[in-house]
């Protein structure tokens, strides 16, 4: 079966093919392939945010030479992935415990089901989803423009080899 809409395939698939601009890119179940997407188109299909790099002790270095902070030692080409949930915003500069800590600027607002998806995009041009319900949208006041900053804590990155 052919199809170009991601729920088709998760639910009648046994074996998916993704291809991203004309070429085959992914090849898997559907669990494996939402579970370790390799493009961020994919990961996107997925429902996650991908940033490729390479792994540094507790860390992965971002192609803008960032270091993002991860549970376990990788090394190596790596994949880390995580879900637009696990992303928070504030309006200041937190302080706690989250280990990846972002300057954004917001760069889109949509609906998505009960929550909104905020596109984020860092001044080193890493971009990445956050999923917030419409009242964080409200209480923050939230527009495209806006500056903000963003979190990660560590726990929540999955990462893989690439």
């Amino acid at each position: 079966m052919i199809t170009h809409d991601p729920t088709d395939a998760a639910v009648l698939a046994d074996r998916l093919v993704v291809i991203e601009n004309g070429r085959m890119v992914q090849t898997g179940t559907p669990q494996e392939v939402a579970r370790r997407p390799r493009t961020d188109y994919v990961a996107r299909l997925s429902g996650l945010n991908l940033l490729p790099g390479v792994g540094v002790d507790h860390g992965v270095r971002l192609a803008d030479g960032s270091l993002i902070t991860v549970p376990s030692p990788v090394a190596g080409p790596v994949f880390a992935a995580f879900r637009p949930s696990a992303v928070a915003l504030w309006r200041t500069r937190p302080d706690g415990s989250p280990r990846n800590v972002w300057s954004v600027v917001v760069r889109g607002l949509e609906p998505y089901g009960d929550s909104v998806r905020v596109e984020l995009e860092s001044a080193s041009d890493l971009s990445f989803v956050a999923e917030v319900t419409p009242a964080a949208v409200a209480d923050l006041g939230l527009t495209i423009g806006d500056r903000l900053w963003a979190t990660v804590k560590a726990s929540e990155i999955e990462v893989y080899p690439r």
